[in-house]
């Protein structure tokens, strides 16, 4: 499944990784694509959106819808 998010609070690499590695954390076949100047992240995964939204909440960014 597709889950599309947008993110505020996203600013560099780090972010990027962060995101990234928490989302793989509990869905390491996921493919995530963060796009940092448009504050959005994409994934393929297993996981709900509700999941998905909040591994990037725990991670101390806004998910703005």
């Amino acid at each position: 499944m597709t889950v599309a998010l947008k993110v505020e609070g996203m600013t560099c690499q780090h972010c990027v990784r962060a995101v990234t590695q928490a989302i793989q954390a509990k869905d390491p076949a996921a493919a995530v694509v963060v796009d940092l100047a448009a504050g959005t992240v994409r994934a393929e995964t297993r996981l709900a959106r509700e999941e998905v939204a909040a591994l990037v909440v725990e991670e101390g960014y806004r998910v703005a819808a």
